[in-house]
């Protein structure tokens, strides 16, 4: 993803003071590595939750991490808040712009605007952003399909459940998080036509709280193990974490995770058990790539698309639980791989 702009003189003085987080309106926590002597410095704009959220935004920390450690490259990190302005996103990507980090990396689709508002003033900048493609000519959007690997997820689902009866917690209801959906109620269905899927969202629109609300996440999932859904699969960010929690309390119930491989999660090792699989979207490798190129000195632009047959998208093992379904699981997999399974990307 990428997350560039050009600090007008208007805006100097608050863009001085945004590079010290004292900035006016400001609503990041930073976190800065390194010393200016001339190597690689490379920005990150995580969305709501940052690095620590046990799920999407820790994928892309780890991609940084690893070019960092490879390059010898310092690092800058700054993360979005709740209920912040689009200003604020345009002002993240523009101080690390300002301060000569290249690439600038802008982690989730909600800092597309910014991306496209900031990265023009900063040509000379590669900016990376990941789950929207953005118009600016030194952008490189890095985008999933997520609804490959949630069908997967629905097939697992479908037949681990005892009775058909399964549910999908989405983070926000936007486009993005609904190809989740569509994936995997279509994985289900596929599986087994009389299963029921409930689908419910922990917010809407402009509301980002949805992914980072663990409370509601727990609360949505304990409403659906209520109502007899013993598999739930949660694509809600920092929220996912409560579902785990409340599935875990469950007896026979299964837990689906999502970007990460959850069950391996320090913080959330004691629902391990109860984690059936995770649907991983590897935003390291697409984080890393940009990196690369940069420092290859041809750098990636245009959209990149990292879909289940280039291992863009796949459910983790760890636990074992996919083994008795792993030929069903391979079986699926070839079929979406060769073209034969055309998975819906809209409920």
């Amino acid at each position: 993803m990428r997350r560039v702009s050009k600090i007008t003189a208007a805006c100097a003085i608050t863009a001085a003071l945004a590079l010290t987080g004292t900035a006016c309106g400001s609503s990041s926590d930073e976190t800065s590595t390194g010393s200016d002597d001339g190597q690689m410095k490379i920005g990150m704009a995580y969305d709501v939750g940052g690095r620590g959220d046990n799920s999407f935004n820790d994928s892309a920390a780890r991609g940084l991490d690893k070019a960092k450690a490879e390059f010898s490259a310092k690092t800058k990190e700054l993360t979005a808040k709740n209920g912040e302005s689009k200003a604020d996103r345009e002002q993240r990507l523009q101080s690390l712009a300002e301060g000569g980090y290249n690439p600038v990396v802008a982690v989730g689709f909600a800092y597309k605007d910014a991306v496209d508002k900031i990265a023009p003033q900063f040509p000379k900048v590669s900016f990376g952003l990941v789950d929207s493609v953005a118009d600016a000519k030194n952008v490189d959007s890095i985008v999933f399909t997520e609804e490959q690997g949630s069908y997967l997820a629905g097939v697992a689902a479908a037949l681990k459940s005892k009775d058909g009866q399964v549910g999908f917690i989405g983070g926000v209801d936007l486009p993005l998080i609904k190809k989740f959906a569509a994936g995997f109620q279509q994985g289900v269905l596929d599986t087994n036509p009389k299963a029921k899927v409930q689908i419910q969202y922990l917010s809407t629109g402009s509301d980002l709280s949805g992914f980072g609300s663990p409370d509601k996440g727990k609360a949505a999932a304990k409403g659906m193990l209520d109502k007899g859904v013993d598999v739930i699969f949660a694509a809600a960010g920092g929220s996912g974490a409560g579902s785990i929690e409340a599935v875990a309390g469950q007896k026979g119930a299964w837990s689906i995770g999502v970007d990460s491989d959850q069950a391996k999660d320090p913080a959330l090792a004691k629902y391990k058990d109860t984690i059936l699989t995770s649907v991983v979207k590897n935003v390291d490798t697409g984080v890393f790539d940009l990196v690369k190129s940069v420092k290859d000195g041809k750098p990636l632009t245009g959209t990149q698309t990292y879909s289940l047959a280039k291992g863009g998208v796949s459910l983790t093992t760890t636990g074992d639980h996919l083994t008795d379904i792993q030929a069903q699981l391979d079986t699926a997999k070839k079929k979406i791989v060769d073209g034969t399974i055309k998975v819906k990307s809209t409920t």
